[in-house]
């Protein structure tokens, strides 16, 4: 994966060019390296929403690859599989407002992985000073956790709490009739007596 390329800003004359393209490398190497480890799948994508780069858990989660994923737009991705109305307000509407989110849930069918269930982390990597943010360019981090097999685990688990409070029920209601016939019974008794 190459490294990105820089903003076309001017940098200051006291840092020179060669030292700031090895600055951005050993940075884009660090980030590179960071998302690599991750086991969730990981886009890093520009400021245009382009992919940078994406991780091995990404490549083997969503079955593509680098050619058919580097220097996309994320909607186009996967014949437009991305172009997700809910992940377009995440990154277009509520990223720019608070550089970052957390555990978004996206359902959506995929067509080469099917129904999926997604919780999605974004931060844009932005820098405060003026300097820096002329250097290096925005870059956002999406991560993808997949919560498929829980969220049908925990439905699976509503409907037998469903079954077992339906059961309970009725045999609470059964109870209490045997208790009704049974205090019939024994008034019945003792008015015989």
């Amino acid at each position: 994966m190459d490294t990105p390329t820089k903003n076309s800003g001017q940098p200051p004359s006291i840092i020179g060019t060669a030292t700031l393209e090895q600055l951005w490398s050993e940075s884009w190497t660090y980030i590179k390296s960071v998302v690599d480890i991750a086991r969730e799948p990981i886009l890093i994508l520009d400021k245009n929403l382009s992919v940078l780069a994406a991780n091995e858990a990404f490549y083997r989660t969503f079955q593509t690859e680098p050619k058919d994923t580097e220097a996309k737009n994320v909607y186009e991705l996967g014949n437009g599989q991305w172009n997700i109305p809910a992940l377009k307000k995440l990154l277009e509407e509520i990223l720019p407002k608070n550089t970052f989110f957390k555990g978004f849930e996206v359902e959506h069918t995929f067509p080469a992985i099917g129904y999926k269930v997604m919780l999605l982390n974004g931060r844009q990597i932005h820098f405060t000073e003026k300097t820096a943010r002329e250097i290096f360019p925005t870059t956002i981090l999406l991560a993808m956790e997949d919560i498929t097999e829980l969220m049908l685990v925990a439905d699976k688990l509503t409907g037998h709490t469903s079954d077992l409070e339906s059961k309970l029920i009725g045999h609470t209601k059964n109870l209490e009739q045997q208790i009704k016939d049974l205090e019939t019974q024994v008034r019945n008794i003792k008015t015989s007596a």
